[in-house]
């Protein structure tokens, strides 16, 4: 390959087929580099770009029903809880006799080159570092990227003349659209325009504008979709001008900046490039918006799920990997993007329970109202939305020490999370009930039924909202009366249970049986994070997440798993977070040889499901097999542990810019017989440094003075 492209990986696999695409993009937009060398396709997608399908609905107004909903979970009648739901919901709007979906994100067009000499010797390869896609064959090069400033895909193809088109991409959408393709000399311009009836506030169209320019170098590509609807030669003249190689020099040293935060040296061991190839896929598709469960990249009018924001545990683990790498500015995206959503989850709380605050669906997409559930997949009953994603508030805190961040944008979120609680849950005899309830797509000793009562993830995400409520409160030295409202609900919250295995039940109602044979573990949800006080101070709490995740290990081992393998990765945490070094690198074995493709792109299921999930959970499980840190509190004392999970096939190896809560930034470097460690906080602050032989050593940090230990292992 040429020079000033520097693959991380490189193949010489030609397809046809979208989901085997090399992948950039810019956040805003993606493009899918593939083809052959006889044609090559650039499909093209945005953020934004989501067919109008299904007009939303006010969530159902089941609230006056609540008593008898809580009746009839008393009563054993789970599924009877479900459907009653259902028959209220088709009573007031006949729109919910058919289950409803966010609308599909779309791919916007595909660019194509049809060279002049196809050739053989076909090979590709992309270049992390810079997002540079590279495609060639004899004597012809094809450059592409996604710029980040100019907001452009860019294509510089070398050695050969050809043919530019631009066509919509393959498939039949679920509500027609109209396709125009405008020619002007060279240049090209796809409109897209929705069939009719929309509603209001809808999105009425794209437009994908192309400009070609053949120079004494080769062929300069570049193309930017829209959405809404202009006129072509509008489009085209809202391209910027510049060759390649100062669009190239502009966008790689934002894009490079990111990317370099981190770096891993495994000894060339697999996970160092998925780990590359992970973090790159998440920069790549957080933009305006966080990453949809296909990143920034469709090449379909039907996605898997319709491709929106799934957060009982998707968009957790996509984000997951961003703040301990480095990256902390991946994460406002998504609470922009629930700060356009908060009045629905408002209408969503008063009109499902008749409370205060804010319930948020588990499945967002262009809004935020609860309008996906049925009679098994009761999502109305799923409670704990907003109180998980408010874990991602704090998580954005306690790696950054942002306190008008804290102030501003996390207090206020956490308090609304909290008031649809402190409404919402029961007290009986000083003991808080959660009905209904729901463990994300669980359905206890496999029943069919998924409507439950006392989930573990209800009791273990208010907690530590409430936690961390009170947390805020003494960092910020606020006082008044919702202080002590808190202090009431965390102290009536009923402790996590302990099944007749030993094991940490997904239920705290003992009614439910457990369910190993499960892909979501969302019992373990505190040890995705930086843990829950009870399992420090209980050890027979502590024995039983282990013993937990190890019966939900056994049945991701076999080969009766074949799902959702970001289920697999958020285990695969747990267990370093409980210092299981060789559950955690099972995990992680099963994840690299099933679910990444050669493009470098995980799936969903094994080999089965463009999907982007994956590409934040395994560098997260990278990151706790080598560091853990506990949640820091009012007085700033931090808590770190130095690989706490290290597998025997890395004994030797180094990561530099990994980011321990505080924040405090920990550079890494072992050997078979040694641990060398640089800490460096922002703050004047002490640390409680956990070794890998087993000591814990309080050190003293000076505010950006770099604090150089080494100790054996």
């Amino acid at each position: 390959m040429q020079s000033n492209v520097n693959p991380s990986f490189q193949d010489a696999e030609a397809t046809e087929d979208w989901e085997r695409a090399l992948i950039s993009g810019n956040g805003r937009q993606g493009a899918l580099c593939y083809g052959t060398p006889a044609r090559l396709r650039f499909t093209l997608a945005h953020e934004d770009l989501f067919q109008p399908v299904t007009e939303p609905l006010p969530a159902p107004l089941t609230a006056p029903a609540l008593p008898r909903l809580r009746e009839l979970l008393d009563a054993d009648r789970f599924r009877d809880a479900a459907r009653a739901v259902c028959d209220l919901a088709v009573a007031e709007h006949p729109g919910y006799e058919q289950t409803r979906w966010i609308d599909p994100l779309i791919g916007a067009g595909t660019v194509t080159f049809t060279p002049a000499n196809p050739g053989d010797g076909y090979r590709r390869g992309t270049d992390f570092s810079t997002g540079v896609v590279r495609q060639e064959w004899t004597g012809v090069t094809v450059d592409a990227f996604v710029s980040r400033p100019a907001d452009v895909l860019v294509i510089r193809v070398t050695g050969t003349d050809g043919t530019v088109g631009v066509e919509p991409i393959a498939g039949e959408p679920d509500r027609p659209i109209d396709h125009t393709v405008d020619r002007l000399g060279d240049d090209l311009v796809l409109t897209g325009r929705f069939g009719l009836p929309l509603w209001a506030g809808a999105l009425e169209g794209w437009t994908v504008a192309v400009r070609v320019r053949r120079t004494d170098e080769g062929i300069l590509i570049v193309a930017r979709t829209a959405t809404g609807t202009r006129e072509p030669a509008e489009a085209l003249a809202a391209l910027p001008a510049g060759g390649f190689g100062d669009l190239l020099k502009e966008h790689a040293a934002e894009h490079g900046d990111l990317f370099a935060r981190v770096r891993l040296d495994l000894g060339g061991h697999q996970a160092q490039r998925l780990f590359d190839a992970g973090r790159y896929a998440i920069m790549c598709s957080t933009g305006r918006r966080p990453p949809t469960l296909q990143g920034v990249w469709s090449g379909t009018y039907s996605p898997p799920w319709r491709s929106g924001w799934t957060i009982d545990g998707n968009l957790q683990a996509a984000l997951l990997a961003v703040h301990p790498t480095g990256t902390p500015e991946l994460m406002p995206p998504l609470f922009d993007l629930l700060d356009d959503q908060l009045d629905d989850f408002r209408e969503n709380a008063r009109r499902l329970y008749g409370v205060p605050g804010l319930f948020a669906p588990a499945h967002l997409g262009t809004h935020g109202r609860q309008n996906h559930f049925g009679p098994i997949w009761c999502l109305t009953f799923w409670t704990t939305g907003a109180a998980w994603l408010a874990r991602l508030y704090l998580e954005h805190w306690q790696h950054t020490g942002d306190l008008e961040f804290l102030r501003e944008r996390a207090l206020p979120f956490l308090r609304e999370a909290a008031e649809f609680h402190l409404s919402f849950v029961s007290i009986t005899d000083g003991r808080a009930r959660f009905s209904p309830s729901y463990s994300p797509e669980n359905d206890p000793g496999r029943s069919g039924d998924q409507a439950t009562v006392d989930a573990t993830l209800d009791v273990q995400a208010v907690g530590a909202l409430l936690r961390g409520l009170l947390t805020i409160t003494e960092v910020l030295g606020l006082s008044g009366p919702d202080v002590l409202r808190w202090r009431s609900l965390l102290a009536a919250l009923p402790p996590m249970r302990v099944n007749d295995a030993g094991e940490l039940a997904e239920w705290v109602d003992p009614r439910f049986p457990d369910n190993h044979e499960h892909r979501h573990c969302s019992h373990l949800y505190p040890l995705y994070y930086g843990g829950d006080p009870a399992f420090d101070e209980d050890p027979v709490l502590r024995a039983a997440a282990v013993r937990a995740v190890r019966a939900r290990l056994r049945w991701w081992l076999s080969e009766a798993s074949d799902e959702m393998g970001y289920g697999l990765a958020l285990l695969g945490v747990a267990a370093a977070h409980l210092g299981l070094g060789e559950e955690a690198y099972a995990a992680l074995t099963r994840i690299s040889e099933a679910y990444w493709r050669p493009n470098l792109v995980p799936t969903h299921n094994r080999d089965h499901m463009f999907n982007v999930d994956l590409a934040g959970g395994l560098p997260a499980l990278v990151v706790a097999m080598l560091m853990r840190s506990r949640d820091i509190g009012a007085d700033g004392t931090a808590r770190i542990d130095l690989l706490p999970a290290l597998p025997p096939a890395w004994p030797t190896g180094s990561a530099h810019g990994l980011i321990a809560r505080g924040p405090v930034t920990v550079d890494l470097t072992w050997s078979p017989d040694s641990v060398e460690a640089v800490l460096t906080s922002t703050t004047d602050r002490i640390v409680h440094l956990g070794l890998p032989d087993g000591r814990t050593d309080p050190i003293t940090l000076r505010a950006n003075h770099p604090h150089h230990l080494t100790t054996r292992r």
